[in-house]
């Protein structure tokens, strides 16, 4: 039986996750929680589930959830959890969650990643850390799940590229992106996410973020990875080969999906979501984006061929932008001119060290508050 840490357990991915394990309680049992701020669900968690280890970074909150262990431990670092677990399902929002991937690749642990900043912050360093231990990284995002999925059917050196699809957003058929308002961006089309990542999709930083996340986790050149526009959201991310094959996963919109491949890999089971009637979704249609309307694509390519730094300072400078835009300090528009003003300054250091990197997202940020008024 795997022993399944999940952190960021009241989050959007961590709630899903713990869906799927009540499905495969014959396969898996949660070995650790982890959460920030929210002690009331985890509690509700706590009791379904039965930790060993509970890890919870808010204080108040640490002290809020303490009565209700079950015998447990408590601890403020989610990278604790890391030793007792098999798998360790990283659903942390933001940069906040390099640590503790980092930590679960270097124990040698599987780490089911829906957490792409780690990658997009300091791909080389998780990829290395991998490597070095033998550890295994299968994406829970949907995409790269996709594209996970899609490249067993050949040898990574027969890709000739790599499509990931998106959604388009709640504004992909409005032009003037002027008044948007956080209510607006909020409402996505297709997918019920968290804040953060519902804004991403919004910008399309999102697939700016996937586009260094492939960049690393396949081992891709920057100009290997292509962005289309795929309203349906059927078709999650297409893998092309050098015979011209083209490899697409499929399936109705639903994360328990990805997750459960994650935490089963290599192996499948039944799953939670409803099976996909082609007929009935009747036609799949595809657009190329605009650049001109979301220049983050052009970011996230230049991050992605940049490599060293950029993608830390890409990260950090969008996390900031996005925080602005929730708290109604900027408009929406000013998230991509933040961002880019940010990384017009920086100069990436090209083989940084952990603490380069977390220097770098620590500079994005303090930069960015320049770009407020």
């Amino acid at each position: 039986m795997r022993r399944i840490a999940v952190l960021g357990s009241t989050g959007s991915i961590g709630v899903n996750a713990l869906d799927v394990l009540r499905h495969l309680p014959e396969e898996c049992r949660v070995s650790g929680l982890a959460a920030r701020s929210n002690w009331k669900l985890l509690a509700e968690q706590i009791r379904e589930f039965h930790p060993s280890c509970v890890a919870v970074t808010e204080e108040s909150a640490r002290r809020e959830i303490a009565p209700y262990l079950n015998g447990g431990s408590l601890s403020g670092d989610p990278c604790d959890l890391v030793g007792e677990a098999d798998v360790v399902l990283s659903g942390i929002t933001g940069s906040a969650g390099l640590r503790p991937g980092l930590a679960a690749l270097q124990a040698g642990k599987t780490l089911a990643l829906a957490n792409k900043e780690s990658l997009v912050v300091a791909g080389p360093l998780m990829m290395e850390a991998a490597r070095r231990t033998g550890a295994e990284i299968v994406p829970v995002d949907s995409e790269h799940n996709a594209v996970f999925q899609a490249m067993r059917s050949g040898r990574r050196e027969e890709v000739r590229r790599v499509i990931l699809t998106a959604s388009g957003g709640p504004f992909l058929n409005r032009e003037d992106l002027r008044d948007v308002t956080v209510e607006e961006a909020l409402k996505h089309p297709t997918w019920n996410m968290g804040a953060k990542i519902t804004i991403d999709s919004a910008t399309m930083f999102n697939k700016a973020l996937e586009i260094v996340e492939a960049r690393w986790l396949f081992e891709l050149d920057a100009n290997q990875i292509e962005v289309v526009i795929h309203p349906q959201s059927i078709v999650h991310s297409i893998v092309e080969f050098k015979d011209g094959s083209m490899i697409a996963q499929l399936g109705v919109p639903d994360m328990r999906t990805p997750i459960q491949y994650a935490l089963t890999h290599p192996e499948r089971r039944t799953g939670l979501a409803k099976s996909l009637d082609l007929a009935k979704v009747g036609s799949l249609t595809f657009r190329e984006p605009s650049v001109e309307k979301f220049p983050s694509l052009l970011l996230g390519r230049r991050a992605a061929e940049v490599g060293g730094t950029m993608g830390a300072v890409l990260n950090g400078a969008n996390e900031a932008a996005v925080e602005m835009f929730l708290a109604r300090k900027i408009p929406f528009l000013r998230i991509f001119e933040m961002v880019r003003g940010v990384m017009d300054r920086h100069r990436p250091v090209p083989s940084p060290t952990l603490e380069e990197t977390i220097q770098a997202d620590a500079w994005a940020r303090a930069e960015a508050k320049c770009w407020t008024s």
